[in-house]
């Protein structure tokens, strides 16, 4: 029997009503500087919430993991991240979606996303559509994805720019528009990653580089050929 593609979500936790879609949960917290693993909490700011129901909804077959990172404020740290990543490894996910950008490159958070993607594991992280980048997005091998307008919910844009590789629809499930953006875009391509994984399940050996760069080269293949839209969005007269 096929296992189910585990999705991992690196966000602020989720909502009680949404545990029965949860296999596994942990929290990283940094008390008296000192990193710690502990026992989630519910989502108190509802980001990683908004996030784990688009990626649900686009691949209802998945099955979840969630490493709170997020807590009172959307803020975090690259030893957060990077042992949230480690953590989701051991949880055996397929696709870890990171809708956060830290503005700072650390050797434990490079480490960690080399970790993952030499194991094939499918790293999707928000970038900006224009801008400096961010972290983990920079990183080679993590797919950049940030939100486009011209993005149904459904919709993949192939954008192939110095900033972003993919984009995807930038409103969460309910459509408000001050949770819209580069992480809700990121979702979606999360979800869009998993429901591939779902419909055309591979064998695959963990930790076999070769397979995991293939597997990163089949998958980005696949988003480039479900892709609406090519090229970034032209926004006005200067760009036409």
């Amino acid at each position: 029997m096929t296992k189910p593609v585990r999705v991992g979500i690196v966000d602020s936790g989720c909502g009680d009503a949404q545990l029965e879609r949860v296999d596994a949960s942990a929290g990283f917290v940094i008390e008296q500087q000192q990193l710690w693993q502990s026992e989630a909490v519910p989502d108190r700011l509802g980001h990683g919430s908004m996030v784990l129901d688009i990626i649900q909804a686009l691949a209802p077959a998945s099955r979840v993991v969630v490493a709170q990172v997020f807590h009172e404020r959307l803020s975090t740290s690259a030893h957060q991240v990077a042992a949230a990543i480690d953590w989701l490894l051991e949880q055996q996910v397929a696709v870890i979606n990171l809708s956060l950008g830290l503005r700072q490159d650390r050797p434990v958070l490079h480490e960690a996303c080399r970790r993952a993607l030499s194991a094939g594991v499918l790293l999707c992280a928000s970038s900006p559509a224009r801008g400096d980048p961010v972290f983990p997005a920079a990183y080679p091998g993590v797919f950049r994805m940030t939100g486009d307008a011209r993005c149904g919910r459904g919709d993949i844009s192939h954008l192939g720019t110095e900033f972003a590789d993919f984009g995807a629809h930038v409103r969460p499930l309910d459509g408000r528009l001050g949770a819209s953006g580069a992480s809700m875009g990121c979702a979606h391509l999360s979800g869009h990653l998993a429901r591939y994984l779902i419909e055309q399940p591979q064998p695959f050996e963990r930790d076999d580089l070769s397979a995991a760069q293939t597997r990163l080269l089949a998958a980005r293949a696949w988003l480039i050929g479900q892709a609406c839209y090519q090229g970034p969005e032209r926004r006005g007269p200067r760009e036409s």
